[in-house]
C-alpha cells in the first residue's frame, strides 16, 4: 500500500483512512457532513498527492497531446487547463484528466491515481513516431487542493501572494521557497479553490500552515459528495473502459472538428447515430438512499443502474447519477430504484443537483 508524504499528519491528526487508489488515505477527519459543509460555505483542504502527474515535452508535445486527448488544446495561451479523456480505439475511456499547457512544446498532464501505472504505458505505448519525452512525476509531487470560498484570500494570506489574477482553469508556475510551485484555479468540488504541485517538503510545510491557520482537513469521503452534488464523474463509476465520454453525457469535451485522436471514429459514430444508453442524475421520492450498482426498474424490468448514490447534503434530497437505456433517460420519465428488496419512486432529472460555484 503506497502513502503520500502526509500519511503521517493524517495518522495522528485521528483521521479514518482506508485504500483508495493503491494509496492509505483519509476518509474522513471530523465527519463527512461537517468537511463538506466547511469547503460549501469557509474553506478545506485535501491532501490529493495521490494523484498522477505525466509530463509531456519535445518538438511534437502539441501534436502528441492533439493525438491522445479529446478535447482541443489548439491555440490555447500558455498556463490554460483543459479536461477531458483520453480513449481507446473503440471509444471506451483509458481515463479523464487534466491537461495544463505550459508551452507548445510542454504539457503536464493530471492523471488518476487508480490508473497511474496503466496510463503511464498507454500514453508512451502510443508515442511512436512522435519527437516526445514522457516522464511520469508522479513519486516527485506532492498536492493540496484548497477548497471553497474563502480558499483565495486565506492561501494568500499563507503564502504572501496574490492570486486574483489566475483565472478559472488557469495555472501559474511561481518561485516559492527556493521551488518552483505550480498553482492553478482548478478543483472537484463545484467551489472555487486552488490545487498546489509542490515538492514533498513544501507539500508538508504548507498543510502545517494551513492547520495552524485552523483550515478544516478534508477526507475522500466529503470530496465524492462534493463532486457528485455538481454532476462531475469519478472514473470507474461514471467513466470507464466500458463507458465512452458520449455515453456518460461528457460529450461538450469531445471536439470531432480536430484533428485525428485514438478514438475519434468510435465517437464521431456515437453522436452520429446516438447512444443506447447515458449518464442521468435521478431523484428519489422519500428518504431511501440510492447506492452504487442497485438496479433502474422501468417497465417492469432493469433498464440501468445507479452509478453514485446520496443523500445530498447540500440540498437535503436522495439523488443518484446511473446509466440507464434510452428511451427512458429523458428527463421527467418515472422510473423506480430496487434498493434491497423494495423498489423506491424516482424521475430522470438533470445530474447536476447543485449549482457550480466557480470564479467568474
Amino acid at each position: 500500500m503506497k502513502t503520500t508524504c502526509l500519511h503521517e499528519h493524517h495518522v495522528k491528526q485521528g483521521a479514518l483512512m482506508s485504500p483508495f487508489g493503491g494509496f492509505d488515505m483519509p476518509i474522513q477527519y471530523a465527519g463527512i457532513t461537517e468537511e463538506h459543509n466547511a469547503v460549501r460555505q469557509d474553506v478545506g483542504v485535501f491532501d490529493v498527492s495521490h494523484m498522477g502527474e505525466v509530463r509531456i515535452t519535445g518538438k511534437d508535445a502539441y501534436r502528441y497531446v492533439s493525438h491522445i486527448f479529446v478535447n482541443d488544446v489548439t491555440g490555447a495561451p500558455d498556463g490554460q487547463i483543459f479536461y477531458g479523456m483520453m480513449c481507446y480505439e473503440n471509444g471506451g475511456t483509458v481515463d479523464d484528466l487534466l491537461v495544463y499547457k505550459v508551452n507548445d512544446e510542454e504539457y503536464f498532464l493530471v492523471i488518476n491515481a487508480s490508473n497511474i501505472d496503466k496510463d503511464v504505458k498507454w500514453i508512451k505505448d502510443n508515442a511512436e513516431g512522435f519527437d516526445v519525452t514522457i516522464v511520469d512525476e508522479s513519486p516527485k509531487y506532492g498536492e493540496l487542493a484548497v477548497q471553497g470560498p474563502n480558499a483565495e484570500k486565506t492561501l494568500e494570506k499563507i503564502l504572501g501572494i496574490d492570486l486574483k489574477d489566475i483565472a478559472f482553469y488557469n495555472f501559474k508556475v511561481l518561485p516559492l521557497e527556493g521551488e518552483e510551485v505550480i498553482i492553478s484555479r482548478t478543483g472537484y468540488t463545484g467551489e472555487d479553490g486552488f490545487e498546489v504541485y509542490a515538492s514533498h517538503d513544501f507539500t508538508v510545510r504548507l498543510w502545517e500552515k494551513l492547520m495552524e491557520a485552523g483550515v478544516q482537513p478534508c477526507g475522500l469521503g466529503c470530496r465524492d459528495t462534493l463532486r457528485f452534488e455538481v454532476g462531475l464523474p469519478l472514473y470507474g463509476d461514471e467513466l470507464s473502459a466500458d463507458i465512452t465520454p458520449i455515453e456518460a453525457s461528457l460529450s461538450m469535451f469531445v471536439k470531432l472538428d480536430k484533428p485525428e485522436f485514438i478514438g475519434k471514429e468510435a465517437l464521431a459514430r456515437q453522436k452520429a447515430e446516438g447512444v443506447k444508453r447515458r449518464i442521468v442524475g435521478l431523484e428519489l421520492e422519500g428518504n431511501a438512499i440510492p447506492r452504487h450498482g442497485y438496479p433502474v426498474i422501468a417497465d417492469g424490468r432493469q433498464v440501468g443502474e445507479v452509478t453514485t448514490g446520496y443523500r445530498s447534503i447540500s440540498t437535503g434530497k436522495s439523488v443518484a447519477m446511473a446509466m440507464i437505456e434510452k428511451p427512458f433517460d429523458k428527463l421527467g420519465t418515472e422510473v423506480e430504484v430496487q434498493i434491497r428488496k423494495k423498489t423506491f419512486p424516482a424521475k430522470v432529472v438533470k445530474k447536476r443537483f447543485y449549482e457550480k460555484n466557480y470564479k467568474k
